[in-house]
């Protein structure tokens, strides 16, 4: 199909915009603001579940309630990675109004939280680990910047890049600085587009590299969106601690993200993805974005997202 000039002089031009998945050019994360258009006004949710104990006081019960809370949820759809059935759609506390889809899948892989499910009818997704402590406010503050944005991915947990000039390799830090290159996908908002590039454009050798580690997964779609848009991701709020300690039969279990071999691995996927992308496609970023008058010495009466300073 041919491409109209408008697609082929507007950032970042016809090669990143594939007619096979949509020929309305509005169905694009790119072109909102020149068409005069916005994004769609309700997001779905993707929570990613590999704990199996799923009880009342279960970090995604939580999440799935606070979700709830958003006036913008249009779905939720959990990917249960697990042998065991998950429990049944009554037993999820979300309004019944909103749709929830429980899908187990044969094959299990961590690449399916980017697959292109056609449950996802929505431009925006939010992609979560089941794991994630986000409060309702924090879901509709990163929903209303990722509006504004909607070529980026918007989130929370932010991570770095360097060269390290002594092994002469690409690294991977998750030290506080004052500027980042990835936002985590663990608590994200992306465009359901970036979906279908990297489950159909992707390298078949960097899909490889993330299903025999399972790990990497988040690390190369902001390789994927960076690449597409040369632009870096947006961090939202000041919050460092995103994740909630995770128990199964009440037994507390350390989180990956905590494990020395956890980071090696990541390093190791950096400097895979580079050598398969050809270069370094992150780009730094140090803009941060807090709702206004956030730590303003001012009456709480006069703050929207108010719950969000005692986070």
């Amino acid at each position: 199909m041919s491409r109209s000039s408008f697609v082929w002089n507007t950032p970042p031009g016809a090669f990143s915009v594939l007619p096979e998945f949509s020929q309305d050019i509005s169905s694009f994360p790119f072109f909102y603001g020149s068409l005069g258009l916005a994004p769609s006004e309700q997001f779905t949710a993707v929570i990613y579940v590999t704990n199996c104990v799923v009880l009342s006081s279960s970090p995604v019960y939580k999440l799935v309630r606070n979700l709830g809370k958003s006036q913008f949820l249009g779905k939720i759809l959990i990917l249960w990675n697990c042998d065991t059935p998950p429990p049944p759609r009554s037993r999820w506390p979300v309004p019944a109004q909103v749709p929830i889809i429980l899908k187990q899948e044969e094959v299990k892989t961590i690449s399916a939280r980017f697959y292109p499910w056609e449950d996802i009818s929505t431009d925006a997704v939010l992609s979560l680990d089941e794991d994630a402590m986000l409060s309702d406010e924090e879901i509709n503050l990163s929903y209303s910047v990722w509006r504004s944005f909607p070529d980026r991915i918007v989130g929370f947990p932010a991570r770095n890049h360097y060269w390290d000039e002594a092994h002469m390799r690409w690294g991977y830090t998750s030290k506080w600085t004052n500027d980042y290159s990835m936002i985590l996908t663990g608590a994200a908002f992306y465009h359901r587009y970036y979906n279908y590039l990297y489950t159909n454009t992707l390298n078949e050798a960097l899909h490889k590299v993330v299903d025999q580690s399972q790990n990497c997964e988040d690390l190369l779609m902001n390789f994927l969106v960076s690449h597409v848009t040369k632009l870096p991701p947006i961090k939202v709020t000041q919050r460092k601690q995103y994740k909630e300690s995770m128990s199964s039969n009440f037994v507390s279990k350390q989180s990956p993200w905590l494990q020395s071999a956890h980071f090696a691995q990541r390093q190791t996927c950096m400097n895979a993805f580079v050598e398969g992308f050809g270069y370094m496609p992150l780009v730094r970023s140090n803009l941060r974005l807090d709702p206004v008058l956030f730590k303003d010495p001012v009456s709480n009466l006069r703050k929207k997202y108010r719950k969000m300073e005692k986070l």
